[in-house]
């Protein structure tokens, strides 16, 4: 077959670059509508149970995830200049499009009763503006006097206030938000240079818009550093500019198809698709090295340029594109997680790959045979002394030291064991953002002096109309959130229960020491009230349903990571339990902190089952390649070695399994298994060509392939070590982890795996494996390039 498909290649090379050239016109053009996502991941599938939960109560209550906080921390904040200014910049945001709603402590309302009128009336603490300090300081005292707002807008003891700004659901999604976030830090950012202040940010709009802006600039930042690491490492290589422009060329239209298939699937730019084009480099480049090895290597043999193409085509096509199908095939298997966000990294990235392999195996050939052959200079690379010595290093190994490399695998497998039992699993929301970066520090703020900031809710729904505003069902609510206060990881929660209690302080005349549940002959009273009232009533309503017969606690809790979590929900289910019996009550605990943690576990769980479905695709495809079961097993030994290897790594040095690191080993497994298969190739060709003699067949291969395995290992390290300078944790995770694998699987297949066969010998070499069902290559199969010409921009038979 891939003597057909080099012939086809070689007599249209016009059509396929006028073809290419179109396409990626056309992909460029499409590209260009590629967007960022500026939605929260949906991690969980739409259909569990949690992720019901959690839009039924949003059906009921409205989006709580949508709160971006501003906070201060000042003993002089009641001055009067200042309080003034910190209220014109309250206003100011209020005016900014798609806020809804500003809530600080110059916003917050007192209620009252009007005995004449029978109702409550609320009314502003602060005016818009105070004109004395005598004036502030009076109402600051009638502040103090309201517990409904203590350690909610403010912490007294630390003289800490908070900035509640609500963003509509038609901007939380959009584009519009990064504009919104913007236009907030820079009135905020004017009120704190005036007073010399520091301002905390946070919330999950701030959160979700700083880590879209770090995506943004890292994509760029990535795609750079990709191109300037190969071109360095290409140029060392081959010493020939032509080699670096060429095979970056194909990588580069590799990343604009990328873009274009981005839109045309009608994906968006997220954290992991982000990474698609870099990787692209990274891993595409590798094609070429193997093309260009083998092109040099041939023409140096019989200086024929057009007879090295064909055989480049001819004996290792088959090879490459049978390696960057395992690759693509390690991706794709993130398309079975069903989260979202990992379907549509599997789906590009396996398509790209195979997109820039049919670039690599049309464009290097059909370019270098309109290029001047290779000078001496640009062959000399196949001598590099240092290459042939380490070469001659790893034959040596394995002919004469045989049992260090068994020892030393043993060693190695016992400290494998030592760390993979110290692996740990967790996962924070904003886990991957540096210690030092100012979100976090604004984060670790907020969870010191309120609690934390993501939502966390307890719904309960009493099974009867107006069963919420029931006195026992209101002491119950009480009940339940003194035994929630008991938790440190809990803010201050809030409920109708306090709600209740606000209005009895104010029927008391706004005694703070009547902040407490009406009794039983009040609650007739405190209803008539209720009723009367014109807008104070949204205070209770904004904790019920219309019906009155659900109600909700809600509270923030801080970023424990998912372990905790688990171990905390199942705490406070045992509490509601106690106290709502699941036989009179229907209580759901949910909110973003939940689904977090529920989708974490559940992407974790996906992400071990695509790599396992990962291995036991790969071992088919190589099953069908050598037709050997024993040497499929074999082959596989010096893969897994590696993996454990970086699991023991990560176990030492405390990197948590969380879904960033899992993504690890499928894309490192699906990669190293590349030189397996490029090894395994030249091997059993050579036991061909040796007529079964193993141990030459061996000592060829390592000196046929190791040159090539060599090159393309520390491409892909380096290349992979990039991403070691993003600011998220986990891709500086992926980028170390994912290079260090690469390069003990480099090792383990040029030591281990020719080890292993020169032990074995015949037990695994057997006549199936010197016949295959798919054949790669064969020294014989050539089509017969002498009576071929160079005839313009065709290639014809010679027929004279």
């Amino acid at each position: 077959m891939w003597v057909n498909i080099a012939r086809i290649i070689l007599r249209n090379r016009v059509a396929f670059l006028i073809a290419i050239a179109l396409f990626t016109a056309f992909m460029a053009y499409k590209g260009k509508d590629a967007k960022m996502t500026y939605k929260y991941a949906q991690m969980l599938p739409h259909d569990d149970t949690t992720n019901q939960e959690h839009l039924y109560f949003k059906d009921i209550f409205g989006e709580g995830a949508n709160v971006f906080i501003i906070g201060v921390q000042d003993s002089a904040f009641f001055e009067l200049n200042k309080f003034n200014d910190w209220q014109k910049l309250s206003r100011e945001v209020k005016n900014i499009r798609g806020i809804t709603e500003v809530v600080s402590v110059g916003q917050v309302v007192n209620i009252k009763a009007s005995r004449r009128e029978q109702k409550f009336v609320s009314k502003r603490v602060f005016p818009d503006t105070i004109k004395s300090q005598k004036e502030l300081d009076s109402l600051a005292q009638e502040l103090h006097k309201l517990p409904f707002y203590k350690n909610l807008m403010y912490v007294d003891s630390t003289h800490t206030y908070l900035m509640a700004i609500t963003l509509g659901q038609e901007v939380l999604n959009s584009k519009e938000r990064v504009t919104i976030v913007d236009s907030i830090h820079a009135q905020a950012k004017k009120f704190a240079k005036k007073y010399d202040l520091p301002l905390e940010y946070s919330g999950l709009p701030y959160v979700r818009t700083e880590i879209s802006k770090k995506i943004k600039a890292e994509l760029g930042m990535f795609v750079i550093l990709a191109f300037i690491v190969t071109a360095i490492i290409l140029y060392l290589f081959f010493r020939s500019f032509k080699v670096v422009f060429f095979s970056l060329l194909v990588v580069a239209i590799g990343a604009v198809w990328s873009f274009g298939f981005l839109a045309l699937f009608n994906f968006e730019i997220t954290i992991l698709t982000g990474m698609i084009p870099p990787l692209l480099i990274v891993i595409g480049v590798p094609n070429s090295i193997f093309l260009l090895n083998k092109y040099h290597a041939e023409y140096k043999k019989h200086g024929n340029k057009i007879k090295a193409l064909q055989r480049v085509i001819n004996k290792i096509g088959n090879a490459i594109f049978l390696t960057n199908l395992t690759t693509a095939s390690g991706f794709a298997t993130f398309i079975l997680t069903t989260s979202a966000i990992l379907v549509e990294f599997g789906i590009l990235a396996s398509i790209n790959i195979l997109g820039v392999f049919f670039l690599a195996i049309t464009m290097i050939p059909i370019v270098f045979s309109f290029l001047p052959p290779p000078r001496r200079r640009h062959v000399r690379h196949l001598d590099n002394k240092l290459v042939k010595r380490f070469i001659d290093t790893l034959v040596h190994i394995t002919e004469k030291h045989r049992p260090k490399v068994y020892i030393t695998t043993g060693v190695v497998l016992v400290l494998i064991v030592i760390g993979v039992s110290q692996m740990h699993t967790t996962g924070y929301m904003i886990d991957d953002i540096p210690h030092n970066d100012p979100m976090y520090r604004d984060l670790e703020f907020f969870q010191e002096e309120f609690g934390g900031i993501i939502p966390f809710e307890i719904m309960i729904d009493t099974r009867e109309k107006n069963g919420v505003l029931d006195l026992d069902n209101l002491r119950r609510i009480d009940t339940l959130q003194e035994r929630l206060a008991e938790y440190s990881e809990f803010s201050k929660s809030m409920s109708v229960a306090d709600a209740a209690m606000f209005l009895r302080q104010a029927y008391r005349g706004g005694d703070p020491r009547r902040y407490k549940l009406m009794v039983e002959r009040e609650r007739v009273r405190i209803a008539r009230y209720l009723r009367n009232a014109d807008e104070s009533d949204s205070l209770i309503n904004s904790f019920i349903d219309t019906a009155r017969q659900i109600t909700r606690i809600s509270m923030n809790v801080k970023d424990v990571g998912t372990e905790k979590m688990e171990k905390l929900k199942s705490k406070i289910r045992n509490e509601v339990d106690s106290v709502f019996s699941p036989d009179d009550y229907d209580v759901i605990i949910t909110g973003s902190s939940v689904i977090y943690s529920k989708g974490t576990r559940y992407l974790i769980r996906n992400l071990f089952i695509s790599l396992a479905i990962a291995i036991v695709l790969i071992a088919v495809f190589m099953a069908f390649m050598f037709y050997s079961w024993r040497m499929v097993v074999i082959s596989l030994i010096p893969n897994f070695i590696p993996l454990l290897m970086t699991a023991a790594i990560m176990g030492f040095f405390g990197i948590p399994i969380k879904v960033s690191t899992i993504l690890i080993f499928s894309i490192a497994f699906g990669i190293s298994v590349d030189d397996t298969i490029h090894f395994l190739a030249k091997y059993r060709q050579e036991l061909n060509a040796f007529d079964w003699n193993i141990s030459k067949a061996v000592t060829t291969a390592i000196r046929e392939t190791g040159v090539s395995m060599m090159y393309t290992s520390v491409i892909l390290f380096f290349g992979f070590s990039i991403f070691s300078a993003s600011g998220f944790g986990g891709t500086q995770a992926l980028g170390i982890l994912v290079s260090l694998t690469l390069l003990f699987a480099m090792f383990s297949n040029l030591l281990l795996l020719p080890t292993l066969l020169l032990t074995l010998e015949k037990m695994i070499t057997t006549r199936a494996f010197r016949e295959p069902l798919i054949h790669i290559y064969d020294e014989d199969e050539e089509i017969e390039l002498e009576d071929l010409k160079v005839n313009g921009s065709q290639i014809t038979k010679n027929t004279e």
